[in-house]
Formats: structure tokens, C-alpha cells, sequence
């Protein structure tokens, strides 16, 4: 320490375990008497005399040591006196927290602990320290260390003495606070101080007296601080001498107290630094302490080097502080007291708070001798190495106590979390005036953000425009396919209770991911290119919402439209089928009403493509032969396309040839698509043929969803057997056709047969006597014929969220051999 050269080494006092011995001489001022009296020093490891350098001349040793005799100095200022002597231990990080003798200090530390006092909330008086050491700074910026600048606890970067975040501390380092981190908005880092002005007259009564009550212990400390300096103590037992006086509280007040009683005498030295340029009163007493030139001393050299020092070791002590109130503060309904991670990090805090306290008598003894003997004063290289061993301790118990932190702020979170989603499970079971509670639930923002981007007008919205509307959420990562947005463009637009329904897309990351840039630029685009609502920006969504979606929706992947009814109620867990099927036709979306539509639905040519392609009813209304076909054997459709034309013709028929791919179109199915147009083959979707043709086996895969859901089987719904079939021939290798007239009688086949069928229509034309007959006579030849040989194959959807335990064949009738199959395809 800054005194510790006053007393030479003994058993009592040795030097530092580890510390290099300091080479030549050293000097540091102590004033024994009035202010313009030097105290003449010796170094005690090299006796060598030091000159008083206003006499010129040699002075004597007899003063090294305190006396008795010399115990009416114990009166002066802390910023007069001598500093402590003691020992200090270096530490080491590699080594732990605890040696053997480490272990005995901290029984002797804990032998002083007594506490009897209520626990107190000590923010305001850390908050009044804060400030303390925010104002009682350097006069000249340009003496203001740069390294001194340090994260504190709260994660913001400020000067421990200028821009601690007061508020945050009054309000408490771990509390429930809901923090909107987009990572796309710049965030107000500016938060006022707790003493600031106008906060300082709102300062809550608790909260004064809370101040109040400490103040007397503070100022005992204080005087202790100085009379155990003026004394010479040692610096392990001083310490010990002031956790003695406060054993009766709690571990976060005693470091609070003793840190207060520190900075009064800070701030009464500053106070008077900054003063004695203006005010009489300041200037003499500036010069009875000998400090007008101490900015000047301190502009460099060895001093500066120990102002910097000294600064970072309050720092230290400052996190630690910080730290200790933390896991006071920790939340009991979350984290048992008695818990491994709260044991493990409480072990020690008592450590933690000695060498804090023992750092404050450090700082005490050296930084405010700093300025005691004006041009003449020099610095100690013993007390440089004791303040930068005591800070690097100090950031080794940080360390572990933020580990710990980090540990158990985690499972707070979790359990947290785990009571938040619980309390959103119940919300959503509960009924409820209109929807507004729910539909908060599902953000996380700030009172003055508008949560919703209204994607028609380009605005951001309140949740409002919302209430006591069904809202069909639009659940999906950010790989929304667009073929699946395009068709719910077209399905958006031409809804007709526009006014009933409003969509809304609320976008889910991968769990634990973080946006990255070409995630941000992909949410924007799409975000941009829909007509509906969308969450102004995937951090907006509370994280229960996106839980509750992966668990009891079983979102993964594929996109969902979960319906919320005008009171918050879930409705549908998934319209989408039925949005696929019958479009804007389809709300409310509630199962009563999905089970009517199938009622009033039949297995027809209308059922299978008319919400596909508007001319498909053209042909309805107009009774002509409706050919649906598929399959990317582009020698078979020109086949096929040829042979049916022909049997149309020879009997007088019109028909109208669609060509709807394959599911799972590929290179294959664009270039059979090219050609088609190319020779005129057939009609084909355009100009998203791709889109339509996606749409065709989605909406079929919805139908089988969708019976399914309703409890309908293949073995007794005629829809079903006709998907089953569908499905069946879209699995071969060769096409298959589905012929209609109209909206009424219908037929179908597997390429096997269609193609030879339809090419011998010579045999079979003279039946078709009306073109009425063209259908029913296409569907007696082709229920008749039987290839020699055939292998079908079953292809059903793995999101098809039922499969048939049997199926039969569709062309012999007996049971299909079941198998577990693994595909690679390219084209």
C-alpha cells in the first residue's frame, strides 16, 4: 500500500509472497503535524536517507514509525494521513480461488458474520456512491484514464465514475424486465442517473430512509477508515477490525457501508479540488492540503501510472459489488437459496467482500496521498504492485461469481419460461371478451412500437386493427415456399368477408438461431411482397408463442394457418387444407363447417380442379369432355394426347385436354411442359405453370388430410378411393388420364391402360351414339381391360398425417405389399 514503506519489514509486516523487491529509493510523503511539515522517510529496504527537497537538506528517520505519542493526528482528514501497511498475497487465476490459507482466512472472515439486522435494500446509497464517484472526477478531461473505462455488470460500457447507469441499479440488477433487442433498430443507450436532477426530488421516502438508517454506520466507518490509517494498522487486520464492526449485516451491506464510508472522504477531497479556483472557503483549505498543483503532478509519469491503477481497482470493486446485490436480488420463486448453483457462488462472497473492503482501504491509503505533498510527492512501487495484485484478484472472484451468475440466471429463465408458456396455454383454453389478450400474448414490444406491418398499405398497426376479428396465422420459417405464397396471394384477393378475416404472418427462426443479415434482407422481401399483415419483425414474436406452435401445433416446417376465432379461442389448428380445397369459401374454418362442405361435395371434375384453372368451369358450364392428365413420359403423351383427340373426333365430341404434371415436379415435367406448348399438344397451366401444378397435388394431399381429420376411410368414402387411386397412377412410370363430361360422370386410368384403350377406339366408337355416351363408354372399356401384366406402385405423402394400414389394388383388387421406401431422383 501507499504507507507501507513506513514501516519496515518484519514478521509482521513481510513483503508481498512473490513481489519484486523495488529498486532505489522511493519517497512518500506524511504529515505528522501542520501541513507545511514534510515527514522525512526512509526506504526500509535500502536505508537511504531522504532530502527534504524545500531545506535542501538531509533529514532524520526518527518519525518512520508511528507512536503513540503522535496519536492526536488520527483527528486529520483520511486525505493527511499515512497510508496502510499490511501484507497483500499476488494472485493467481490458474491457481483457483482457494489455498490452504485461503481457507483459514475465510473461517477467520466468517467468524466476524453475525448478521441481526432486517435485510435492507442498499441501491440508494450504491447509487449515491455511484454518483459520488461520477462527480468527484478530474476537473481536466485530458487526466481522465482511458482504460478506466469498463463493462459494468448491467453490460453497458461506461466510466465507473461518470456513466454508471444509476436507474438500472435502483431498479435492481436482475428483475423482470421484457427487452426488445431487434438487432435491427438503433436502442436509446442513454439512460438518466438515479440521481439526476429531477430524480432526485422524486426520490421515494423508502428509499430515504433507507439512506437515513445507513448513514450512521457509513460515517462510524468512515472515522475508523482514518483512525486505523493514522495508526499504521495492518492491512489485514484493519480489515478485519471494520468486518468486525459490521457483523450484524448482511454481506451485500457491509461492502455498500464500507464502500460509502470510502467515498465520503472521496468526495470531500474532490469536492474542495474542485472548488478552490472559486470559492475562498475551498482555496484555503486546498492550501492547508497542499492541492492546487495536484492535477498538474498527476499529468504523467509513475503517478498517472497509479491514478490508472488505483481507478481500476474501484472498478473491480464497483462489478463486485454490483455482483453480490445480484444474487441477493435473485428471485426465491425461481431459485432455491439452498440450491448447488446459489451455494457454490455464496461460498464465496465473504472472500469477495474482504478483498473488496481490503481494496477500499488500498485506495483510501494511496489515491488520496496521491495529492498530499504537492510538486514534492512520489509514488511507492510496492503500493503500484498491492493495487494492481489486489484488482487482479478482485477479477478473478468476479469472474467466478458472474460464472455463477450466468448459471443461475439461467434457470431462472427456464423456469421463467416454463411458467410463462403454462400461463399461455391456459390464456388460449380460456374464453374471453374479444381476442386482444391473446393476440399480445404472441409479440413481445414496447408501449410506443405498433407491433403489426400492414403489407397493402406499407404502415405499421396496432394490434386494434385485429380485435374481435378472426385472424388465420400464417406460421412458417423464413423458407416459405413461393409457390405457396403465390396461391395464397390469388386466394387472398379473391375472398369476398374480406372484412370478416384478416391474415397474419408470424415468422419462427430455428431454435437458437440469430439473424443474420441475409436473414434480415430474406424476412424483409418477404415481408414486403405480401398483401396481408405480418409481424413487424421475427424478434417481435414471443418465444411461448413459437414453443407452443413447435409443441401442440407440431409446426417443423411446412407452413400452417392457425385460426384464432373474434374471442382468442383456436378454432382450426391448420386451414390449410381447407384453404386449399375451397379457398376464401372455406371461413370460418371451424370443423363444423368442413364437414358441411364435404356434404355438398361429390367426386367430380369441379372438386378435383376447379379453384385451379377459371377455365375448367368454362368447360363445365359449356358440357364438354374434361381430360385431366399427367405423368413426364413426354413419348407417351404425345401418344396419348394423339389417340384421344382422334376418338374425340370420330365421334363428334369436344374435348378439352389439361395437363397437370406430376407431384413433385421436376426438370422432367418443365421440359414435357415445353414441348406440349411447343406442338400444341394440349392446354397447360400458364403462366406459373410450376405454381398450378404444385397446387393440383397440394389440394389433393389437403382432401386426404382433410377426410382423414373427419374420420372417413378409403374402405367408405368414394373422394378418398379416387385420391388413393390418383396418387396410385402418379406413382408409375408411364402417365395416367382422367375423362369427364361436364360436371357429372367421370373415369379414370393408369397409363397401362388408358393409351391402348382410347387408340382401339374403332372397336368401341359405334357405342357412343350421343356424346353424352363418350364417358360411360371410355369407363366400360376401361374397367374391362386387363394388361397382361402390371405393378403399381403407392406413393403417399410423408406429411400425408394418415396411412392406411391396407390398400388395395386398383386394378386386380388384391392387397398391396407394404414397403419402407428411400428415394434419390434427378433428373
Amino acid at each position: 500500500m501507499a504507507g507501507r514503506d513506513l514501516v519496515p519489514a518484519t514478521t509482521k509486516n513481510p513483503p508481498l509472497a512473490g513481489e519484486k523487491p523495488p529498486q532505489g529509493t522511493k519517497t512518500t510523503p506524511a504529515l505528522t503535524g501542520g501541513a507545511s511539515t514534510l515527514t522525512p522517510l526512509v526506504d526500509h529496504r535500502m536505508h537511504n536517507p531522504v532530502t527534504d527537497h524545500r531545506a535542501n537538506t538531509p533529514v532524520a528517520d526518527h518519525s518512520l514509525r508511528p507512536s503513540h505519542e503522535h496519536d492526536h493526528v488520527s483527528t486529520m482528514p483520511l486525505s493527511l494521513r499515512p497510508g496502510l501497511t499490511g501484507r497483500s498475497h499476488p494472485m493467481s487465476g490458474e491457481r483457483g480461488f482457494f489455498s490452504s490459507d485461503e481457507s483459514a482466512l475465510n473461517k477467520q472472515i466468517q467468524a466476524t458474520h453475525a448478521p441481526d439486522m432486517e435485510d435492507i435494500n442498499v441501491r440508494p446509497v450504491l447509487a449515491i456512491i455511484e454518483d459520488i464517484l461520477r462527480l468527484a472526477r478530474p476537473s481536466a478531461e485530458e487526466h481522465i484514464p482511458t482504460n478506466a473505462l469498463a463493462t459494468t455488470t448491467h453490460g453497458a460500457q461506461t466510466h465507473p465514475h461518470l456513466e454508471m447507469s444509476a436507474d438500472k441499479v435502483s431498479r435492481g440488477a436482475y428483475h423482470d424486465e421484457k427487452p426488445y433487442q431487434t438487432g435491427y433498430r438503433d436502442e436509446k443507450a442513454y439512460q438518466p442517473s438515479y440521481r439526476d436532477e429531477k430524480a432526485y426530488h422524486n426520490t421515494s421516502y423508502l428509499e430515504t430512509e433507507i439512506v437515513k438508517i445507513l448513514a450512521f454506520p457509513i460515517n462510524k466507518v468512515s472515522c475508523e477508515i482514518v483512525c486505523k490509517s493514522a495508526g499504521g494498522g495492518e492491512s489485514h487486520q484493519v480489515t478485519m477490525d471494520l468486518l468486525k464492526s459490521l457483523g450484524s449485516y448482511t454481506w451485500d451491506a457491509k461492502i455498500v457501508i464500507a464502500f460509502a464510508a470510502f467515498a465520503i472522504n472521496y468526495g470531500e477531497f474532490w469536492l474542495v479540488e474542485h472548488l478552490h479556483t472559486k470559492n475562498p472557503l475551498a482555496k484555503n483549505i486546498a492550501t492547508l492540503k497542499d492541492l492546487p498543483d495536484t492535477m498538474a503532478v498527476a499529468g504523467g509519469g509513475e503517478l498517472r501510472k497509479q491514478f490508472d491503477a488505483v481507478i481500476d481497482l474501484l472498478t473491480e470493486i464497483l462489478k463486485v459489488t454490483h455482483c453480490i446485490i445480484q444474487f441477493k436480488e435473485l428471485p426465491p420463486l425461481y431459485i432455491n437459496t439452498q440450491s448447488p448453483e446459489i451455494t457454490a457462488a455464496t461460498a464465496h462472497i465473504p472472500s469477495a467482500v474482504y478483498w473488496s473492503i481490503r481494496g477500499l482501504l488500498v485506495c483510501a491509503s494511496t489515491l488520496l496521498n496521491l495529492i498530499g505533498g504537492g510538486h514534492e510527492f512520489m509514488t511507492s512501487t510496492s503500493a503500484s504492485w498491492e493495487i494492481l495484485n489486489l484488482a487482479h484478484k478482485l477479477k478473478v472472484i468476479l469472474d467466478h461469481l458472474q460464472n455463477q451468475m450466468k448459471i443461475c440466471k439461467e434457470i431462472i429463465e427456464r423456469k421463467k419460461f416454463e411458467d410463462a408458456y403454462i400461463k399461455f396455454k391456459r390464456l388460449l383454453e380460456t374464453a374471453h371478451i374479444d381476442n386482444m389478450r391473446v393476440l399480445t400474448e404472441l409479440f413481445r414490444f414496447r408501449e410506443d412500437q405498433r407491433p403489426l406491418y400492414d403489407g397493402s398499405r406499407r404502415t405499421n398497426e396496432q394490434l386494434t386493427v385485429l380485435k374481435m376479428k378472426y385472424v388465420l396465422l400464417l406460421i412458417s420459417d423464413l423458407e416459405l415456399p413461393p409457390e405457396e405464397l403465390h396461391v395464397l396471394h390469388i386466394i387472398h384477393n379473391e375472398r369476398s368477408v374480406r372484412h370478416d378475416y384478416e391474415v397474419l404472418w408470424l415468422p419462427i427462426m430455428a431454435h437458437g438461431s440469430t439473424m443474420t443479415e441475409f436473414d434480415e434482407k430474406k424476412f424483409y422481401d418477404l415481408r414486403n411482397s405480401m398483401p396481408w399483415y405480418s409481424a413487424d419483425h421475427p424478434n417481435m414474436v414471443n418465444p411461448v408463442a413459437i414453443r407452443y406452435a413447435r409443441e401442440e401445433l407440431h409446426f417443423t416446417h411446412r407452413p400452417m394457418l392457425v385460426v384464432l376465432d373474434p374471442h382468442g379461442k383456436l378454432s382450426n389448428h391448420n386451414a390449410l387444407p381447407m384453404m386449399w380445397i375451397w379457398g376464401a369459401k372455406a371461413f370460418p374454418f371451424t370443423k363444423d363447417w368442413e364437414r358441411k362442405l364435404w356434404e355438398e361435395s361429390d367426386w367430380n371434375i369441379e372438386l378435383l380442379a376447379d379453384h385451379i384453372d377459371p377455365r375448367i368451369q368454362e368447360w363445365i358450364n359449356a358440357n364438354k369432355v374434361i381430360c385431366l392428365y399427367g405423368g413426364d413420359d413426354i413419348v407417351w403423351i404425345r401418344n396419348f394426347t394423339a389417340a384421344a383427340r382422334a376418338a374425340a373426333r370420330s365421334v363428334g365430341v369436344t374435348l378439352e385436354m389439361l395437363y397437370v404434371g406430376k407431384r413433385n415436379p421436376r426438370e422432367k415435367v418443365r421440359q414435357c411442359h415445353d414441348v406440349i406448348t411447343r406442338e400444341n399438344l394440349s392446354h397447360i397451366f400458364a403462366p406459373e405453370y410450376y405454381d398450378y401444378v404444385w397446387y393440383f397435388w397440394e389440394r389433393l394431399a389437403s382432401m386426404w388430410n382433410s377426410k382423414k381429420q373427419i374420420g372417413r376411410t378409403v374402405e367408405d368414402d368414394r373422394i378418398m378411393k379416387g385420391i388413393l387411386d390418383l396418387l396410385t397412377f402418379d406413382s408409375s412410370e408411364k402417365g395416367w388420364a382422367v375423362f369427364s363430361r361436364g360436371n357429372y360422370e367421370i373415369t379414370m386410368g393408369i397409363g397401362e391402360k388408358v393409351l391402348p384403350v382410347v387408340e382401339r377406339y374403332a372397336e368401341w366408337a359405334y357405342e357412343v351414339d350421343h356424346p353424352d355416351k363418350f364417358v360411360p363408354v371410355l369407363d366400360k372399356h376401361l374397367s374391362g381391360f386387363h394388361p397382361d401384366h402390371h405393378c403399381h406402385r403407392l406413393i403417399l405423402p410423408g406429411q400425408a398425417g394418415y396411412i392406411p394400414e391396407t390398400v388395395v389394388c386398383t386394378e386386380c383388387g388384391k392387397m398391396m405389399d407394404k414397403f419402407v421406401m428411400y428415394r434419390c431422383c434427378t433428373d
